[in-house]
């Protein structure tokens, strides 16, 4: 019975939950990014270059035959990817720096400075003081 408690004061912590809406957020947030490239950046990269479609590129490496279908590395989705990836990266970097700057901002700023002890710890420091001087 105690891990079944000790797994549910896991599972409620605040981390595990900011970490699953963290995932699921970056999962939307994957799926805009990938609709971003696809159709919105490589329709007119391709038309720059010729009227390409990224995403028929490929490289046969093995034919079709009547009884499989042909073997193909598919440059022009990999390409894609890579796009994707580049702008997620840029995207997280951006965050991870404003965050970090607003944390350097707190740690600058006086009116951050250390908050006084409440009063019991200093009277409880005080009682431990005088009968540290007693003895």
């Amino acid at each position: 019975m105690g891990m079944i408690k000790e797994f549910q004061e896991f599972a409620v912590k605040g981390n595990v939950v900011d970490m699953a809406v963290g995932i699921i957020i970056g999962g939307a947030f994957g799926t805009i990014v990938k609709s971003l490239v696809n159709d919105v950046v490589m329709p007119p990269i391709g038309l720059l270059l010729g009227g390409i479609d990224f995403s028929s590129i490929v490289i046969t490496l093995k034919e079709a035959t009547a009884d499989a279908e042909a073997v193909t590395m598919n440059i022009g989705l990999f390409i894609n990817n890579v796009i994707s990836f580049l702008i997620v990266a840029w995207a997280v970097f951006l965050l991870v720096k404003g965050m970090n700057s607003l944390k350097k901002k707190a740690e600058e700023d006086p009116a951050a400075a250390p908050v006084a002890p409440p009063k019991e710890q200093v009277l409880l420091e005080e009682i431990r003081d005088l009968l540290k001087a007693r003895a």
